[in-house]
């Protein structure tokens, strides 16, 4: 018991710095991701379709969707910097990767629920001579979040546990950090736990976040 609390207190504060570059992983990824599929998402939702932009979208979200995380990761990271002559930072592949990944679900999400709104809203909005964008700011937008909410918590919660695949690429965050103490110390047991534990607290608080915001739109 006394190596397992002398080995946490040696290894504690790399954890936590790796804790740290994960959540700006998240955070970025998360703001890229949600960006753009919000965008995406209104732009391929019926009412708005464009018969020359919307299969572009949708067929753009779907190579998204379709191609796994960690192949965007390596063709960001390895792929487009050789074809195009420049590097990239691990943090930087990494927040692309993930953000453009993630914004094929978030777009998906975005314009199921846009379409669930009843066309009664738009009707009534268009009535009180609201534009295309004041409807959709004033009258869908809030109504389409509160019903998909539930939906971007999973995309988040995703989001969390998929930044720890950017330790393949070298990226010194939670888990790489925790392999590199793993290697030096050969004690992989309490250390991959206390990861998981880190995890574990990251979600809890993630959903208790989210539940409370949906509670506050109710």
């Amino acid at each position: 018991m006394t190596n397992f609390v002398e080995l946490l207190e040696r290894s504690l504060p790399l954890l936590v710095k790796g804790l740290g570059m994960t959540l700006q992983v998240l955070l970025g990824s998360a703001l890229l991701s949600f960006s753009v599929g919000l965008l995406f998402g209104i732009l391929s939702c019926n009412r708005l379709k464009k018969r020359w932009l919307t299969p572009f979208i949708e067929g753009t979200t779907f190579v998204f969707r379709a191609v796994p995380f960690y192949i965007w990761l390596l063709i960001v990271y390895f792929v487009l910097p050789d074809l195009g002559g420049f590097t990239l930072e691990p943090f930087t592949a990494a927040v692309w990767a993930l953000g453009m990944c993630s914004s094929g679900y978030v777009a998906q999400i975005v314009r199921a629920g846009i379409n669930s709104i009843p066309l009664a809203q738009w009707e009534a909005a268009f009535t009180l001579r609201y534009s295309t964008m004041q409807s959709l700011r004033y009258v869908i937008l809030p109504q389409m979040f509160r019903n998909v909410l539930p939906a971007f918590t999973n995309e988040l919660d995703s989001l969390l546990k998929s930044t720890a695949i950017a330790s393949t690429i070298g990226m010194l965050e939670l888990t790489r950090m925790g392999m590199n103490i793993v290697s030096r110390e050969m004690e992989p047991v309490p250390i991959y736990l206390t990861i998981a534990f880190f995890y574990l607290c990251m979600s809890a608080i993630l959903n208790l976040v989210m539940r409370r915001i949906e509670y506050a739109k109710r």
